[in-house]
Order: C-alpha cells, then structure tokens, then sequence
C-alpha cells in the first residue's frame, strides 16, 4: 500500500496526520460539555472535577518532548501507530473508570497516548511537505484538524450523553484510534531523522512530576493558601523543575536543547502556545460546565454554543494561508493572541440575567483569533527549530501548549468556583474572575510577540569608514 509517489505520499501523510490530530483534540475536549454528569457519575468533588478537566494535560505535558524525540530517532509512523494504541487503551478504561481516581488515570494515559500521536503528525508533515507554501497550506489544515477536534469533541460526548451515556463516547474513540492505527501502518512511509538524539527518561520523569505536584497544589489550595499540604507541594514542584532544568542543561540527549530559548522565533512560538493554553483552551474547559451550573444550559446546548467558536476556528485555520508571505509567523501570533483577548474581554460583564446570546459575540472574535492562532503555531513549531527535528519542536509547542492547559483550567477553576455550596450569583462573579485572567494571559502573550518581533529584525551593517 505504501507508494513511491510524492504527492500521493504528502496526501496520504497530511490526512492521516490531520485525523490524528483532531482524534487527540476529541479526546482532550471529550470531558469539556459533560463535566456535571461525568462528575455525578463518578462522584467527584470539586477538586475531582478540576482533575478530570486537567489530568490529560499532564500526561500530554510529560510526554510530548519525549515522543517527539522517539519520533524523530526511532520513527514517525512507528510513534503515531503506538501513541494511537495507547489512546485506545486509556479510552476503554475511561469508559469503564468506577470512580474519578481510575478516570484521573486513565485520562493521563490518553494523555500520554495523544502526545506520541500528535508530536509525530507534524515531524510527518513537515517530512512529506517542502518549506514554503506547500507546508503552510499543510500547516492550516493541520491547525484546522486542532479546531475541528476541539468543535467536535463536545458536540459527539454531549450528543451520545443526550442518548444513552457519556461512557459510549470512549469507547467510540477507542475504535477510532485503533483502526487509524491499522490505516497509519499500511498507508505512511516511515521516516526518522539522520542525526539521533537521544532518549531522556529522566527529563521526562521529572517534568511530569514537578506538573504533578504544581497542579495538586493550585487544587488543594482551594482549601486554604497556608495549609501546610499546598505549601509543601509547591516546594516540592519548584524543587523538582529547578532539577528539572539542571538536569537539561547538563545532559547531551536533552529532551530540549535549551539553546533554543536564545533564538526569538522559537520563543515566541513557544510562548504563544502556552498562553493559548492558559488563555482561550482554559477559559472553554471551564465554560460549558459554568454554563450548567450557571444557567441551567444542557451539556448539548453548552456543546452548540462552543460550536460558535470552534467552528470558526476551523473556518478561519483553512483561510490562513491566504495570509500574504509578508506577514511574519510571529506577527500573526500577536494579531491572533490579540484577537483572543478583545474576544475576552467581549464576554465580561456578564450577569445573573444574562442569555445566551450575550456570549456570542465574544466566542465568535475568540474563534476567528483562534484559527488565525492555530495555522501559526504548527507552522511556527516546526520553523522555529533545526532542520530534521521537526517533531521536537512540535512537542516542545504542544507542550507548552497543555502545560498551560493544566495550569490555566487549574487556576480558572480556583477563581470561578467559590468554596462551599455555590450560588447562582457567586458562580457569575467567578466567571467574570475567570474571563479577566484569560484575557490577561492572552494581552502578555500578545506582549511578548511584540518583543520577540523586533528582536529578530537584524539592524544594517554599518558601512565602513571612507566608503
């Protein structure tokens, strides 16, 4: 099955790649519009119902530089072919999960999973597509997939929620990723980079657990800031990503060359995932449960209103490589990240009374930004980093794209969620709260675009004396 034409290849590769990525985007969006009867279902607290929300975020933050060099060094199709296996397994136990402890579990297996699938999809891509138009056109229909997956996700959870059971969802996804497993292997062409790398368990290791530890601190600080468990756990997180960073300046096979951090496009790439994270991706974790609880709106309903901004995002992703080449990578991620923000801010101020109609206008701004967003940062992610280590920089982005996932849906759910029995009012206030950090997320990064922008405008060479 496998052809030796390159423009059979590049088709197969970008479809492939692309279904796989919205896959990993159903999977991390499959909680998002059925958060109350998941939760009534398996019990949860609020600090459970802040773990489902977050726990995949960790395995996919853990594990996305790792499987981008197991990508790079081992093989592409190979890594795409067991993260979806083992998006499967982690499926069939979400769907069977007893309680939210064996859910939380399986939820960062899915995580892990997603991270091999979607760390390789772009190392495919960018293999099988030249630098240059070719790979923006690729790269905007890989950020559309990102889109579709996040449009879908909760419409498909939601609508089999509606018909018999959430449970019914996972169980679909797990079909879903093994039989893209089977059509991975017997339709891609392997391909892995010439100059391996090298694994870091270690690097891994300690990334992982140092998120761990920073987002049960966030969670258990609801209970009170002075309490000694929150405070040794952020000890404990700073301690263990302060080794984290010895550690990889110190080793050779580094999950991350930190060098990268002195080039601005890489920077800036990066920054602008992780505050697309933190910023619009927490605020729509948090809002079809607030929704629910708010206003009495159905995991359905709150489905089709996310559609708003999902859907556009898809649109608008598509329509990104009509951007003109003048337009820098960085430039469109300030005017994304920007974007973002106004659309923010257009959703303050909301009330007991409020409908919602009253929140249309804001999501649809988002999800314009967001396409806009999207399309830059894959092709970013793979231009920001050296030539054949294309599916690191697609972890490293991704990374902090769901570390700040993690860390935005944490810290939303500790402004929007006011301790004890919530009220119709308090739960209004909080969604403003969680609204005005998103939105300041958004304006830094956008900031931050801005800096890295001028920084990578080289001044003339000064003209020597007597010429």
């Amino acid at each position: 099955m496998h052809s030796t034409d390159p423009a059979v290849v590049a088709r197969r590769s970008l479809t492939v790649a692309a279904i796989g990525t919205l896959l990993t985007l159903v999977a991390f969006t499959a909680p998002l519009a059925t958060i109350n009867p998941t939760a009534l279902t398996l019990g949860s607290d609020p600090a459970g119902r802040t773990w489902i929300l977050s726990s995949m975020s960790i395995g996919l933050g853990a594990a996305l530089l790792t499987t981008g060099t197991i990508a790079d060094d081992v093989g592409r199709r190979r890594t795409f072919v067991i993260g979806n296996v083992v998006l499967a397994a982690g499926s069939v136990i979400c769907a069977v999960a007893p309680g939210t402890f064996v859910f939380v579990l399986a939820r960062i297996l899915q995580g892990l999973g997603c991270a091999a699938v979607m760390a390789s999809s772009l190392g495919i891509i960018a293999h099988t597509h030249a630098p240059g138009p070719v790979r923006a056109r690729a790269s905007g229909i890989w950020g559309a997939s990102v889109g579709a997956g996040i449009a879908l996700g909760p419409l498909v959870v939601a609508g089999l929620d509606s018909l018999a059971s959430w449970r019914f969802a996972y169980w679909l996804m797990a079909v879903g990723a093994l039989a893209l497993a089977f059509v991975a292997q017997r339709l891609l062409v392997e391909s892995r980079t010439d100059a391996p790398r090298g694994l870091d368990p270690l690097g891994a290791l300690l990334l992982g657990l140092g998120m761990s530890a920073l987002l049960a601190a966030l969670v258990e600080g609801r209970q009170g800031w002075s309490q000694p468990l929150p405070i040794v756990l952020f000890a404990a997180s700073a301690l263990v990503l302060t080794v984290f960073v010895y550690v990889e300046y110190r080793n050779r096979n580094s999950m991350l060359d930190l060098s990268l951090f002195t080039q601005p496009a890489f920077v800036a790439a990066t920054v602008a995932a992780l505050m697309t994270g933190a910023g619009i991706i927490a605020l729509m974790s948090f809002l079809s449960g607030f929704l629910g609880n708010a206003y009495g709106i159905d995991a359905l309903g709150a489905a089709f209103l996310l559609f708003a901004w999902s859907a556009t995002s898809v649109a608008t992703a598509l329509l990104a490589r009509r951007i003109p080449d003048r337009v820098s990578g960085t430039t469109q991620l300030a005017i994304g990240l920007t974007g973002v923000a106004i659309g923010q801010v257009l959703l303050l101020g909301i009330s007991e009374s409020s409908t919602w109609v009253r929140l249309l206008p804001g999501l649809l701004v988002a999800g314009v930004s967001s396409g806009v967003l999207n399309a830059a940062l894959g092709r970013e992610a793979v231009s920001s980093v050296p030539a054949g280590r294309a599916a690191m920089g697609s972890g490293a982005n991704n990374t902090a794209r769901y570390v700040g996932s993690a860390l935005g849906v944490t810290v939303v759910a500790v402004l929007a969620v006011p301790v004890g029995t919530p009220t119709a009012a308090g739960l209004v206030e909080g969604g403003n709260s969680a609204v005005l950090f998103t939105a300041a997320g958004s304006v830094v990064g956008a900031l931050v675009m801005v800096v890295c922008s001028t920084r990578m405008v080289t001044p003339p060479a000064a003209t020597p004396p007597g010429r």
